[in-house]
């Protein structure tokens, strides 16, 4: 088929909207290009991403070398399943388990070293749902308030927003939803049948709010000690966002089933659940995945992970996050009520609602994301420019002040 030809970026915007399913809300700006920290519009005009393109781009846009291992592995092989060997799919398992062995470390049911590749979180969030109640022979999971794993069935059902539930309920059965950080709430509901508990160290969607030393402690001996698994959603909080490899190593927690998804793939869609090698593999033919561990993806991915250590980009996350949360905390602004930052995962919650916040934002620039109805949450490439992130800081500066 002939590629459409248009007139303005008006006709773009108005066959988005006549043929979009409409579940995702969009801003009114045609994005056609980025580089590193920048998106450009159909007009040329550059926007700072602080929103890192919803989490996923850890190395910014376009990055050279992801770029670059795409480019020679979509000339050999784009895609292939998992019915048959790959060279990129075996040293990607091996480079991803080496950094969970070395990041994460050992416990008493090994390292979690079998791993299913997906295309995204969601799917992650779905294949840990899975593998706990095969491993364990229970049925029920327990979540938190305020936490997000995704849209899809079984991971909306650990979802705690009604905003999200509601409209599609009956959801899958057995999930209950706690309140966020409540050790005693937590003794109680963890029983005979609790397959898994999934927790996020860092809230995103649901405010950038941390997990307590205490809580999360409790968290791992509580499921030790009855027989469920620790499952942890690091799919935005994972490769370096945090200051950390992952976020879950600010507690020295050791999960039993982890999911990771967004930066993972560099750009590509990619995502992953990992789980200790005591509990082996999963019986042939009970999941799989017709596009997770394609060759692109994996190389992809691969240039991700290699940047990441070379370029020492968890370090720079942790250094560059405590200066952008000194900087909301020390602003004099009458719209902050609270700041909330761990690496450069930052939460600014607002005396109103972001909405007006952001729009102010993306008239002077900056590509920012809500958190909730009042939380203004930046999540800056961990590569962006010292410049970049200077200039976006002021513009927000300037609006939160009302400047």
């Amino acid at each position: 088929m002939p590629e459409v030809l248009v007139k303005s970026d008006q006709d773009l915007k108005e066959l988005e909207r006549r043929h979009s399913s409409g579940g995702v809300p969009r801003r009114d700006v045609v994005i056609v290009r980025g580089n590193g920290s920048r998106l450009y519009d159909d007009r040329g005009r550059a926007y700072i991403d602080l929103g890192s393109a919803h989490g996923w781009a850890v190395l910014g846009h376009s990055h050279p070398d992801v770029t670059q291992r795409i480019q020679q592995q979509a000339e050999r092989l784009v895609s292939y399943t998992e019915s048959g060997y790959n060279d990129q799919r075996a040293l990607w398992f091996r480079e991803l388990s080496a950094i969970l062995a070395r990041e994460i470390g050992t416990s008493d049911k090994g390292t979690l070293c079998r791993i299913h590749p997906c295309n995204s979180g969601t799917e992650a969030i779905e294949a840990a749902l899975k593998v706990a109640r095969l491993f364990t022979g229970r049925t029920d999971f327990i979540a938190f308030n305020r936490g997000f794993h995704g849209r899809t069935l079984g991971a909306l059902s650990a979802t705690a927003n009604p905003h999200f539930r509601d409209p599609f309920a009956p959801l899958v059965p057995g999930f209950s939803h706690l309140p966020f950080n409540d050790v005693n709430a937590l003794d109680r509901a963890i029983g005979e049948q609790t397959a898994g508990v999934i927790l996020e160290v860092v809230q995103g969607e649901g405010g950038v709010h941390f997990a307590d030393r205490e809580f999360v402690t409790r968290v791992r001996d509580l499921c030790s000690q009855r027989g469920a698994l620790v499952i942890l959603d690091e799919i935005q909080t994972g490769l370096g966002r945090t200051g950390r490899w992952f976020a879950c190593q600010h507690h020295e927690l050791a999960p039993d089933i982890i999911a990771l998804g967004k930066g993972l793939g560099g750009g590509m869609p990619m995502g992953a659940v990992a789980w200790r090698d005591s509990f082996g593999a999963i019986p042939a033919g009970t999941h799989g995945s017709t596009f997770g561990g394609g060759p692109l993806a994996c190389a992809a991915s691969r240039a991700t992970l290699d940047v990441l250590e070379r370029d020492r980009l968890i370090d720079r996350s942790a250094r560059l996050g405590d200066e952008v949360t000194s900087f909301f905390t020390a602003l004099r602004a009458p719209l902050i009520r609270a700041v909330r930052g761990l690496g450069l995962m930052v939460g600014i919650e607002l005396r109103t609602r972001v909405g007006g916040v952001l729009e102010q934002l993306l008239e002077r620039g900056v590509w920012a994301l809500p958190a909730g109805r009042t939380v203004l949450r930046l999540l800056p490439p961990l590569t962006i420019a010292d410049a970049d992130l200077r200039e976006a800081l002021d513009i927000v500066g300037d609006a939160l002040r009302g400047a």
